[in-house]
């Protein structure tokens, strides 16, 4: 069983991994009122497919073979708290390996400061470009293997203010590239 965390991105890693055959179980760290439109359209989706999707309920024995950590993402502000700083914990302490969905979750995306909680992934997949925060030293005990996962970003966007980089076709030969 894969146990995904989280919401937005974490919700269309359920959907895609249930389409593959995956058992898969939604832990949500808020409740589905509070979801701005687009995670709450993707949890209704997965829940017209019958996958199981909780608020807070870390699922329990050893049944769980992959941890998606999605809680939060670039979007931290402070130290984790309530029952999302309960949900990493939880996550930490699994024997199961943990997958971070683009910056393991207590992580600044920016400078690649642990916050305490923070997961301990074995791999993050990070997606469009890498953040600037996993490759802080800081970040290295949090990140694990580090990938880089095609979102459908145009090389040409990149290329645009502010950003103003020449990526060229990062993706040509896979969707995912390690780094």
């Amino acid at each position: 069983m894969t146990w995904i965390a989280g919401a937005g991105g974490a919700l269309v890693c359920a959907r895609r991994l249930h389409s593959w055959g995956a058992v898969v179980y939604v832990c949500l760290a808020r409740p589905a009122a509070r979801m701005s439109p687009v995670p709450a359209h993707q949890l209704e989706i997965l829940r017209r497919m019958g996958v199981p999707a909780r608020e807070g309920e870390a699922a329990h024995g050893d049944g769980v073979d992959l941890i998606v950590d999605g809680l939060i993402g670039y979007s931290l502000r402070g130290a984790p708290r309530g029952l999302t700083a309960t949900l990493i914990r939880w996550a930490n302490a699994h024997n199961a390996p943990v997958l971070a969905l683009d910056i393991p979750s207590g992580v600044d995306a920016t400078d690649g400061s642990p916050r305490d909680p923070a997961i301990r992934a074995a791999a993050t997949l990070t997606l469009a470009l890498p953040k600037t925060g996993l490759r802080a030293p800081a970040a290295e005990p949090f990140t694990g293997e580090l990938y880089l996962a095609d979102i459908g970003v145009p090389p040409t966007l990149y290329a645009r203010p502010p950003l103003n980089l020449a990526v060229g076709p990062i993706f040509a030969a896979s969707e995912i590239v390690r780094l």
